[in-house]
């Protein structure tokens, strides 16, 4: 079974619950109720090891945001 975590309520939804909330208001899905409960703090290790990934290939390390293909300009697309 698989569970969710419904931002809205601050609960724990199973994917058999006919009166799931909507996709957009879910976090999931996770293999246990107990991960589904820690949803926030599972993302935020997850965020957190993605940011060290890219400071470990250096992308944002120098500072120099064109070394890594990125212009704010949307004009210059």
């Amino acid at each position: 079974m698989e569970y969710w975590f419904n931002t809205k309520t601050g609960q724990v939804e199973s994917g058999g619950d006919p009166g799931r909330a909507r996709s957009g208001d879910l976090m999931g899905p996770y293999a246990t109720e107990e991960e589904a409960a820690r949803a926030y703090e599972l993302a935020a290790e997850r965020t957190a090891a993605w940011d060290e990934e890219e400071r470990a290939e250096g992308e944002w390390a120098t500072g120099d945001r064109d070394a890594a293909g990125w212009d704010n300009n949307p004009l210059n697309g």
